[in-house]
């Protein structure tokens, strides 16, 4: 059997609606895919304000005009100078360990 020129026709003309449906669900997945982008970045920008807005009342709690006046309701007080005493921690240095030495490979 042989094609004629309307099973031809009809041929490309299956191939061509193919081509576009491939099309038009790339694009679908595409704009899907923006989308979800696009929220994840809102809530990305929404949870660093978060954060910078509980390191604010974290550095307002630990100030020196938030904790003396807590401290000193307890019964606390600052300490003198000759009071204060620093103690070395053994071993221990200002400077981070060295890094480990690579093993040879065998």
């Amino acid at each position: 059997m042989t094609f004629r020129g309307r099973h031809w026709i009809a041929f490309w003309l299956v191939a061509l609606l193919a081509a576009l449906w491939l099309v038009i669900a790339r694009q679908t997945a595409a704009l899907n895919a923006a989308r979800a982008l696009a929220d994840l970045r809102n809530e990305r920008a929404s949870l660093e304000g978060r954060r910078a807005e509980l390191e604010r009342r974290a550095r307002v709690a630990q100030s020196r005009s938030v904790l003396l006046p807590r401290a000193r309701r307890q019964g606390l007080r600052l300490p003198a100078d000759t009071e204060i005493i620093l103690l070395p921690v053994p071993g221990g240095s200002s400077q981070p360990p060295p890094p480990p030495e690579p093993r040879p490979r065998m």
